[in-house]
């Protein structure tokens, strides 16, 4: 028999969901067989498998060594644990629950398929590594990114170190109480402080989202604030405060207003980028996620990464 004490990252869920995480290779029916025979007991009475395992609770488990091996998730390293690719994070800010990263360029946020290594996986290595995570931990709790960027966009990405950060993070995220600025660098003079409003549909065939102030069949409301920080003759550095959190929102917002970001590969443009006279055109969009601010006013701000800030010097530099 073993027993084992549920911690605070397991709790709060449905015992059976909290079973098949720990044991991933027994299928849900033989889950609830077991418990029916009392083979696995809440707090040493029968349980149904729909209660609600709250810390310190007592999950008894009637199995051999060899029946509990078999059920639980592999011992051998995740890939993560050893990929060369990893490179340790920015930590911008860091509570008990919540990491604050500067992202990379060319980092995926979450990995679209298997061969990849994304901002999710360096998280865990990063925890990993901290001792903050251990394999056996991961087998009923993983920490994991709460927002996302686009891969050739920087700046901060935040990350769950706990269930209590993880259900904190997405409730701040729902309900709008997280203050999010992001800066661009955008082709033509804006012109003055604005708040705008707009519609957004996407294609899910192209993976990109058309702008119109009308609303269509299946477009979604959009609403940015826009403030420029810095003129040139035909550039600006613009403050750009999200009010909805769209794909591609920002990008494909400011294209159909007349201000592509520059270097953005998918709603630039390429002439407009030699006017610039520019002697290197920056191969990714001018876009970074510079500050988020949290309720209690805590402010955590970016770095501008290396291409972004000699950009800025070099547009500077022409005026």
């Amino acid at each position: 028999m073993t027993e084992e004490v549920i911690q605070s990252n397991e709790a709060n869920q449905r015992l059976d969901k909290y079973l098949k995480k720990r044991l991933p290779n027994a299928t849900t029916g033989f889950l609830y067989k077991m418990l029916r025979k009392k083979n696995i007991v809440l707090n040493g009475a029968r349980a149904e498998g729909s209660e609600k395992v709250k810390e310190g609770d007592r999950v008894s488990l009637f199995f051999s060594e060899e029946t509990l091996r078999a059920l639980s998730a592999s011992s051998k390293p995740e890939a993560w644990m050893t990929d060369p690719r990893y490179r340790e994070p920015a930590v911008l800010h860091e509570t008990e629950d919540l990491l604050f990263l500067n992202k990379p360029a060319g980092l995926l946020s979450q990995k679209a398929k298997e061969a990849d290594f994304s901002a999710n996986e360096q998280l865990l290595r990063y925890l990993y590594e901290k001792q903050l995570v251990t394999q056996d931990s991961l087998k009923t709790f993983r920490p994991a990114v709460c927002n996302r960027l686009d891969r050739n966009t920087s700046g901060i990405l935040i990350g769950g170190k706990t269930l209590a950060g993880l259900q904190e993070a997405a409730r701040l995220l729902k309900e709008k109480e997280l203050e999010k600025i992001y800066h661009a660098l955008v082709h033509g003079d804006f012109p003055e402080e604005m708040h705008t409003e707009a519609y957004l549909t996407k294609d899910p065939r192209t993976n990109q989202v058309r702008i119109s102030r009308e609303k269509t069949e299946g477009a979604k409301e959009i609403r940015t604030d826009y403030l420029p920080l810095e003129h040139g003759k035909d550039w600006t550095l613009l403050s750009v405060r999200l009010l909805t959190g769209k794909p591609h929102q920002i990008r494909a917002h400011l294209q159909s207003m007349g201000f592509p970001v520059i270097g953005d590969p998918k709603y630039g443009n390429a002439a407009m980028g030699r006017d610039l006279h520019l002697k290197r055109i920056p191969s990714r969009q001018m876009l970074h996620a510079r500050e988020c601010t949290l309720p209690d006013g805590t402010k955590v701000t970016a770095p501008y990464p290396e291409d972004f800030l000699a950009t800025l010097e070099a547009l500077r530099k022409i005026g």
